[in-house]
């Protein structure tokens, strides 16, 4: 083990060739790109992406990156494909081969098959000069200076302008379709993420009860209501408006202020002008609210009618949190 190197510098110094590769795909944006961009909007197929080696790890990742942001697309492994895959294409798919060289052989073997196919073959290339950028209908230029392997071999900064440049592309599509978070959401059901850009505050407050009182209500009832529905809450309604909350925070600070509780009703130990949130806002903006406010429970309404009540609990539950 060499002991004199400097692990620090060594790592400022890879992160600093990749970051200027990245930066100098700025200027390679050209009206290829833009070519592809509205060739993929209007297509009728997928997008088919493929590649050999390093090159093949960063076409899936492109093609998660796409499907997940509503561009149909499908991984084909370069040398699967002369062997039986190149059944994944159809006639209206548009093809996007990646390869740092362009001059693989399994690219050189491939090329000819996908220009048979007659679909349209975007290269991702980091060689204008080569077999697969000379045969292509459009070019995405992901030439780089070097690797940032010491010995200018490893694909390290060559992938990662691979990676960033699809990222541009995805984004492009996404943003041209108005791509919203709902439509986000449709494709990420599962786990914490799905349920930030899907579950609304309905489908938590439905499930709890609706705890309200006349301002009248002795605080006897209001303890004996806070208590049997759980929620550390009650709603207080008069003639159908909600004029305010009585929290477990509020018989706390009754408790300090008050001697004599026998004469005290809702009315005088609520909270005014309760928060309050619709029923049809998602989850995530009641967690939202309820940490600007620093409290534990939301005031549901419908049209301004007391709907219920969502509580921190419930986000929790739900791993919102």
């Amino acid at each position: 083990m060499i002991h004199n190197i400097d692990i620090k510098k060594t790592a400022v110094d890879t992160l600093e060739l990749e970051a200027n590769a990245i930066h100098k795909l700025i200027n390679t944006i050209d009206q290829d790109f833009v070519d592809v961009t509205n060739t993929i909007l209007n297509m009728q197929g997928r997008v088919i992406v493929t590649g050999i080696g390093k090159s093949a790890i960063i076409a899936q990742k492109m093609v998660a990156t796409f499907n997940s942001t509503g561009t149909p697309s499908i991984f084909m492994h370069a040398a699967d494909a002369i062997h039986g895959d190149l059944g994944i294409i159809q006639k209206n798919d548009v093809i996007i081969a990646l390869s740092k060289s362009g001059n693989t052989p399994e690219i050189k073997v491939l090329v000819p098959f996908l220009k048979q196919t007659g679909n349209t073959l975007v290269a991702m290339v980091g060689n204008l000069n080569s077999f697969l950028a000379k045969q292509a209908n459009f070019i995405l230029d992901t030439s780089v200076d070097r690797e940032a392997c010491p010995n200018n071999l490893a694909p390290t900064t060559s992938t990662t302008a691979q990676l960033a440049m699809g990222d541009a592309l995805a984004v492009c599509l996404q943003t041209c379709r108005q791509f919203s978070d709902r439509d986000f959401a449709k494709y990420h059901p599962g786990g914490a993420l799905g349920k930030q850009l899907y579950l609304r505050v309905a489908d938590l407050s439905d499930n709890n009860g609706k705890p309200f009182l006349a301002p009248e209500a002795n605080i006897r009832e209001v303890i004996v209501t806070i208590t049997k529905f759980r929620l550390g809450a009650t709603a207080v309604i008069d003639q159908g408006t909600i004029i305010g909350i009585v929290t477990d925070g509020d018989i706390r600070r009754m408790l300090e202020k008050y001697e004599d509780l026998s004469g005290l009703t809702a009315l005088d130990i609520m909270t005014k002008s309760p928060k309050t949130i619709d029923r049809e806002e998602l989850a995530v903006e009641a967690l939202h609210r309820m940490r600007q406010s620093n409290i534990s429970q939301l005031i549901v309404v419908e049209n301004n009618t007391y709907q219920g009540i969502v509580h921190l609990q419930d986000l929790l539950k739900e791993g919102i949190i």
